[in-house]
């Protein structure tokens, strides 16, 4: 079956978007056909249908909750009560699953009574038939008074197991940093672990066992961060709102030609080889503030076009180039010295070899005067008359800028 064509094998008319939006649930609902039967008709776990049928179990779980979420409620023995699927949380964020309250219910009730407190909690596992790691996890996470109150019991009544209570010195340690940053900073708990070096799994154990009261804070700062969707906004699952770390790749040469050159959308694709909508749509969701710079920039340059164009045939100040045009000469200023600098730096001030600032083109008007100046013994006059210039101007010039050129020839003057 063609997923583009419709009920009657008419083709439908859809947006390349709602095209490769729908091949792509095509393709998955293909990929998970035989699981999605197997979840269905078998008790099979879900790791071992994933096994069979040779797809990620992680991915499958999100497939089944996403499409056959009725199929997982049924499963998890939840009841609709008349609400749809989707919106029935299969299990809530710190609270018990739905079979992990029915597997451990009577172990809970005997740890809670006087009946069984002279078994350790081991015995009480073996007892209802469970593993006693799980039943102690289990507890620390949903019954933690149950234990305490235990404890305390059994050493009243002299009952000790020899068995380490609380986190040992050595764990704090081991997973003192990772708790810093989980506490401090919006890295997530695989980003963590993998700074620290630890284990994730016992990271997410240590956290749960012991830290209760922070898991429950980052719980309350994700449900308020619900709904952000502004690049570094932290999101209602507790990550921050930005690309991920493959794409930010996939595009830095292109982002780095957007912003650092004028080159168009067509040129920068055509030269990185990114895909042209798959790079404008990157654009717009994560650096919309330099879509809306070019856009100025365009704007600008459109603005200034014919006042640069006749500023490089004929050049003169800036100001007088400004007014000519109905420009703001100051503005006209800042945008030649950030996007004409070579223009800026020509019609600006430059520095003399003494280190005197100096209009550019006065530089270069007198620069054959001053030159004879300093080779010859003609006079400022005659050197002026000689090359058509201003007699006052030039010798202004002279006496602000190389006053040392004008004493050695007065010294040279005055010898006898």
């Amino acid at each position: 079956m063609n997923p583009l064509l419709g009920f009657e094998g008419e083709a439908v008319s859809l947006t390349n978007r709602q095209k490769v939006v729908l091949l792509h649930r095509y393709a998955l609902h293909c990929k998970y056909e035989k699981a999605v039967e197997l979840y269905a008709d078998t008790d099979m776990s879900l790791a071992a249908i994933a096994e069979k049928c040779n797809v990620p179990v992680g991915g499958l779980g999100n497939y089944l909750r996403r499409y056959w979420r009725e199929l997982v409620l049924r499963r998890n023995q939840i009841s609709a009560d008349g609400k749809l699927p989707e919106v029935i949380k299969i299990k809530a964020v710190g609270q018990q699953n739905v079979n992990a309250h029915a597997k451990y219910k009577d172990a809970v009730a005997a740890c809670d009574s006087l009946d069984y407190i002279d078994l350790n909690l081991s015995q009480v596992a073996r007892k209802f038939g469970l593993d006693g790691t799980s039943l102690a996890n289990f507890m620390r996470i949903h019954y933690e008074d149950t234990l305490v109150w235990r404890e305390k019991v059994r050493r009243r009544l002299g009952i000790n197991d020899n068995v380490w209570r609380g986190a040992r010195p050595e764990c704090v340690e081991q997973y003192a940093e990772a708790v810093g940053l989980y506490e401090t900073t919006h890295y997530t708990l695989p980003e963590i672990a993998d700074l620290c070096k630890v284990s994730e799994g016992g990271l997410v154990q240590h956290l749960r066992f012991y830290h209760k009261e922070l898991l429950k804070e980052k719980r309350t700062q994700r449900k308020e961060a619900s709904g952000r969707m502004s690049p570094g906004d932290l999101t209602g699952n507790g990550r921050i709102h930005r690309p991920s770390s493959q794409t930010e790749q996939r595009y830095a040469e292109a982002l780095a030609l957007y912003k650092d050159t004028a080159l168009t959308m067509k040129e920068i694709v055509r030269r990185t080889g990114v895909p042209a909508e798959g790079f404008r749509a990157y654009l717009h969701k994560w650096h919309k503030e330099l879509v809306d710079r070019s856009r100025r920039m365009k704007t600008a340059s459109a603005k200034y076009e014919e006042a640069i164009a006749s500023l490089k045939s004929n050049p003169r100040p800036v100001a007088q180039v400004a007014v000519e045009f109905n420009l703001h000469p100051e503005t006209f200023r800042d945008y030649l010295h950030k996007y004409e600098p070579s223009l800026a730096q020509r019609q600006g001030m430059t520095k003399t070899e003494n280190g005197k600032k100096v209009l550019q083109r006065s530089e270069e008007k007198y620069a054959e005067a001053r030159q004879l100046y300093m080779s010859t013994a003609e006079t400022l006059k005659s050197i002026a008359q000689r090359l058509g210039l201003n007699y006052k101007s030039l010798g202004g010039y002279m006496r602000r800028n190389y006053p040392e050129l004008l004493r050695n020839r007065s010294q040279q003057t005055d010898k006898p």
